[in-house]
């Protein structure tokens, strides 16, 4: 479940809600939440906008989701991701779970190449 996918410590967003907030009522709450993206109500909120000092003093934005946002779009992925992941070869690394380049036999081979 999507929301047992989250980060339990994470900032909460315009909202507020975090993490045990929303779990605090949870049943009723995934109920509400799925109701409104089936029948086309669910809108996202804005992100939290807050700015973290990079290295050289200038500072980087960082956008924060509400936690509700955090929840679709979790949700979005796995359903993508099983649908898409029947589309892809063995072969195919790129932007996959369980997946990356240093997984792969070329990224075995590059790295065991470049030690």
């Amino acid at each position: 479940m999507a929301f047992y996918a989250l980060q339990r410590r994470a900032a909460p967003g315009v909202d507020g809600v975090t993490w045990q907030d929303y779990e605090a009522d949870l049943e009723p709450r995934l109920a509400d939440l799925h109701a409104r993206v089936h029948r086309g109500a669910y809108r996202p909120l804005p992100s939290r906008c807050r700015y973290i000092p990079k290295a050289d003093g200038r500072q980087r934005p960082l956008a924060i989701a509400a936690l509700e946002d955090k929840i679709v779009q979790g949700a979005t992925v796995m359903v993508l991701n099983a649908i898409y992941e029947e589309d892809f070869l063995g072969f195919s690394y790129g932007f996959r779970p369980g997946r990356s380049s240093a997984s792969s036999s070329i990224g075995s081979a590059t790295s065991a190449s470049s030690a």
